[in-house]
């Protein structure tokens, strides 16, 4: 589906299943189907070369030629899908009721055209189309259309990281420094460097505020008692601003859910008596209005302590007293970004002499970042002697705000430059607000429910739709958030300057209609799909809409009441609530609905009338307060993702779902039902992802999970949640009979403890394992030797109450692919020896760690270890740095030559002055990873004594 074609391309498909056997159709109807699919499938080719020009420089006749099929072609398929859930829910179809459903569509196309059949009423539309191809040829409008963008250039693998890792690097520098002046940092110890400060960084969009802010924010914070850095973004909702600056300053605190209930003054209030006396860092980004900044502001206590605040904005009425305003890049940081972003480096062009093409393009992105890396994502893979084609069809403009123009065209032909499946899944993203986070899983199950993603051969609806998102990460349409513990992208968000493009293109196809508070442009035309932002939303105003065609709704923090209000709902294919209030007890009407999400949407059960929903694929639950689900659940056959985390489900409902590709939910407590939970399981072979709570189960329970594993041959990702006491005795004799897949990409085995390394996780068995997480309570050597040769492992985080080392991690090529190693309860060494091998070492946690200095080397190994190793984590008693009388250079960091983050849990002893011993071990701490070649940032945390058993028991 596309915002040119519309559902056409869907119409064939879905006409020729009225041939399949159970739908008993007579010869003749039978015949004029295979005609209509036919005829959809020429009206489809033309309308996809429509598709392939960029919309504002189509002629407006072929505009309204196109948009007037596009919506014949909703209406058809809202036809045909009625008819199909008729079927579904009643007798078989006859050839009877395929004559009422075709009489319905032959009223779309005009009332003239009634009587007729649904071939002349398609015969009609060629002669239409006809004409319309004679005007164009009659007026040459071929030749005013701008010639068609080419097809997908190769995607550069690179891609999906340099954004973040370019615009860092290339020309902040001198911004930094001269940012950092401004705040006065707090080596200038006078008193008025005691005064907190703000100061505001102004700029264009896409100029590279927040890019800026985020580099002083990680360079500075360790000089304070605390942090935050948070968006605020257009129309906040600035409770929640609050909390997320709370969070960011303690969230182990203030992730509690008593504090979702506070308002703006009892989080204000919270705010003051958190900061107190505390010396704190905070930046506030992407201000919009000064009105927000007035009660943000509020929040933040002058105390004398040399606090720091830093807003970041588009516009300078929103700034504060101090102003830095951001300067576009130099013409030579502007060739280094353009050549990295095309090349990977500007040494690595083959022939970096300017030339009169880069020039030009270089001239018009006129320093600014978003612009270049957008235009060189655009050059990616195509030939200098192309460069000139693709300059020239840009075609800028530069009316009123000169960057803005700029920066909008070029995005504007980005976009055309993607196939047509990618911008109609780009501009759905148009319905969530500003600053927005969202949920990779989420996105994807939506364009499948909206029929945007069409399965291929071998490969499952979801896969393509994960192919889709990391297609516009690669673009850099979309930017991907990482999760902090395990770098997995989890979601996206959408740069402001692309959500404005979006917006427009949106608006003028009707494909969204957006309201914020009930403001919002509503055009004449019937509305397709709805996103409602802000609190405001009465059912009143939605009635005065013509939603007799929506097909999406999707609300964020916004008051809903009933869906009894909206009557008309009867094609909604996806329904996703956040934050919104609505009562769900109509929710059986919407008998098209593929998509249902409740997100912080606050109901104690869902309706039996869910079983209604036949058709429905995806079941989003998360924090809902949903205790069980009901039992008509188990009609839901189609159901693809059930995501029920903390949610029950009653016994002998599960394996009714054999469809289901993604599973999160809970067993009940008693035994008989977590055992038939797990044997349940066994018959959900389609399962790709699964997370459940194994906690408390018995020992017959625990064989039939291992049983039912054995079934889930598609399975990529498995979770499992248990609860261990410390002295537990493990799992490893039930584990032991454990048959994992080959294809296991995720294996997270929370609170379970091992008695030693299961013999399932091995390289043989898991050739393909890429994140682990477990605990070992007996880690031998040739257990980590193992783990080391994972050949695709990238992230390890591993618990042990053991010292173990690995004599020669080099020339044994362990961890090649290790990207994050997590070693909570373990120091760490790497020591190069005389012999010129690096021995690896982990340290049991409780006692203290004994530093040899005599095997310190000054020169490093042939052969890097743990080469791609980029973020390391682990624990350090301070007792070990007392015994080296606070020396902490001999880690061995330094033979991490990828290393750019080091996470450190610095454990207090209850029998050592606390806080001038922390200082001081924290001071040593920042030397070990100052005198690193790669300077990575350090962040250490305080961890309180723990008393762990040096041995299993």
């Amino acid at each position: 589906m596309d915002l040119v074609t519309g559902a056409m391309g869907c119409l064939a498909p879905k006409l020729l299943q009225l041939l399949q056997d159970e739908y008993n159709l007579q010869k003749g109807v039978r015949k004029k189907v295979e005609f209509l699919s036919r005829e959809l499938e020429s009206i489809h080719a033309a309308l996809r070369k429509v598709a392939e020009v960029p919309w504002d420089q189509l002629d407006e006749q072929v505009k309204v030629w196109a948009r007037q099929v596009r919506e014949a072609s909703y209406d058809m398929e809202d036809v045909l899908d009625t008819f199909h859930v008729r079927v579904e829910g009643d007798a078989p179809a006859d050839p009877s009721r395929l004559k009422r459903a075709m009489k319905k569509m032959r009223s779309l196309f005009s009332k003239g055209k009634a009587r007729h059949d649904i071939a002349s009423a398609i015969e009609d539309i060629k002669k239409q189309l006809q004409e319309v191809a004679d005007r164009r040829a009659r007026y040459k409008v071929d030749e005013i259309m701008a010639k068609p963008v080419a097809k997908t250039s190769t995607i550069d693998p690179r891609l999906a990281t340099m954004y973040s890792e370019v615009t860092k690097l290339i020309g902040i520098d001198k911004s930094r420094g001269q940012l950092i002046s401004m705040l006065s940092p707090l080596w200038n110890d006078n008193e008025f460097n005691k005064k907190m400060k703000v100061v505001s960084v102004v700029g264009v969009g896409g100029l590279g505020k927040t890019t800026l802010a985020k580099a002083v924010y990680d360079e500075l914070k360790p000089q304070f008692d605390c942090w935050a850095f948070v968006p605020v973004g257009r129309n906040p909702d600035l409770k929640k601003v609050f909390r997320d600056i709370l969070i960011d300053l303690d969230k182990e605190t203030y992730m509690a859910s008593k504090f979702t209930l506070l308002d703006e003054r009892q989080l204000i209030n919270e705010l003051h008596h958190y900061l107190g006396t505390k010396r704190y860092f905070v930046v506030i980004d992407d201000v919009w209005e000064t009105q927000s900044w007035e009660v943000i502001k509020l929040a933040f206590v002058e105390n004398n302590n040399g606090s720091r605040i830093i807003t970041t904005t588009r516009k300078l009425e929103v700034a504060t007293n101090e102003v830095y305003e951001l300067p576009s890049l130099s013409y030579g940081n502007s060739k280094k970004l353009f050549y990295t972003r095309i090349f990977g480096g500007e040494d690595k062009c083959i022939d970096n002499q300017p030339d009169e093409v880069s020039e030009k393009i270089l001239k018009k992105c006129d320093g600014v970042p978003l612009a270049i890396i957008t235009m060189a994502s655009l050059l990616v893979g195509k030939p200098r002697e192309e460069w000139s084609e693709v300059n020239s069809s840009i075609g800028l403009c530069l009316n009123h705000n000169r960057q803005v123009e700029i920066t909008m065209r070029i995005l504007s032909f980005s976009y055309y430059d993607m196939p047509s499946h990618l911008r109609t899944c780009l501009l759905y993203l148009s319905a969530f607000p500003e600053e927005y986070v969202i949920n990779k899983v989420s996105l994807i199950w939506k364009w499948v429910a909206e029929n945007f993603v069409h399965r291929k051969q071998g490969t499952e609806l979801f896969e393509v739709g994960e192919g889709y998102f990391n297609d516009l990460i690669n673009r850099s349409m979309i930017q991907a958030v990482k999760s902090e513990v395990d770098g997995i992208v989890y979601g996206c968000r959408v740069h402001d300057m692309v959500l404005d493009l979006l917006r427009s293109l949106s608006h003028e196809e009707n494909f969204v209609t957006i309201l914020y508070n009930n403001v919002g442009i509503v055009s004449g035309s019937r509305v397709r799909r709805l996103a409602l932002q802000g609190p405001k939303h009465t059912h009143q105003v939605i009635n005065h809409m013509d939603m007799t065609q929506v097909r999406s709704v999707i609300t964020y923090r916004s008051e809903w009441v009933s869906i009894e209000s909206i009557p008309s709902f009867k094609h909604l294919r996806v329904l996703f609530l956040e934050g919104t209030r609505i009562d769900l007890q109509h929710i059986g009407n919407l008998v098209q609905l593929r998509y249902l999400g409740l997100r912080h949407v606050y109901v104690r059960e869902l309706p039996k009338e869910i079983g209604s929903l036949k058709f429905l694929e995806t079941l989003d639950l998360e924090e809902t307060g949903i205790i069980e689900l009901p039992s008509s659940v188990g009609l839901l056959t189609q159901l693809i993702c059930l995501r029920a985390w903390k949610t029950r489900i009653p016994n002998g409902i599960l394996k009714k779902l054999k469809s289901l590709e993604e599973l999160q939910i809970y067993p009940a407590e008693d035994e008989e039902s977590k055992g038939q939970l797990v044997k349940d399981l066994g018959y959900l072979g389609e399962l790709r992802v699964l997370r459940t709570l194994v906690s408390r189960m018995g020992e017959r329970v625990q064989y039939n999970l291992m049983q039912s594993l054995r079934n889930l041959n598609k399975i990529q990702c498995l979770t499992l949640v248990g609860w261990c006491r410390a002295r537990d005795e493990g799992n490893n004799a039930t584990w032991e009979a454990a048959v994992l897949p080959r294809h296991l990409r995720h294996l997270i085995l929370e609170n379970i403890h091992f008695s030693w390394l299961p013999s399932c996780i091995n390289p043989s068995r898991l050739p393909n394992l890429s994140h682990l997480d477990l605990f070992v309570a007996a880690m031998e050597e040739q257990a980590l030797e193992s783990l080391g040769r994972l050949p695709r492992l990238y992230y390890l985080k591993l618990s042990t109450w053991s010292t173990v080392t690995l004599t020669d991690i080099a020339s044994n090529g362990l961890f090649q692919k290790l990207r994050s190693l997590s070693l909570v309860q373990s120091m760490v060494q790497f020591v190069l020896n005389k012999d010129s091998r690096v021995s690896f070492t982990m340290w049991n946690g409780v006692d203290a760690m004994t530093f040899d200095s005599k095997m310190k080397e000054e020169f490093r190994v042939e052969r890097a270890i743990m080469p791609n190793l980029k973020e390391l984590e682990f624990l350090v008693p301070l007792l070990s740095l007392m015994h080296e009388n606070g020396n902490c250079d001999n880690l061995g960091l330094e033979q991490l030559i990828s290393l750019n983050k080091v996470t450190v849990h610095l454990r207090c002893e209850s029998n050592l002055p606390a806080h001038e011993k922390e200082i001081e071990a924290e001071v040593a701490l920042r030397h070990a990873a100052d005198v690193h070649p790669n300077r990575p940032t350090l962040s250490v945390l305080y961890s309180p004594p723990l008393s762990i058993p040096t041995a299993p028991p």
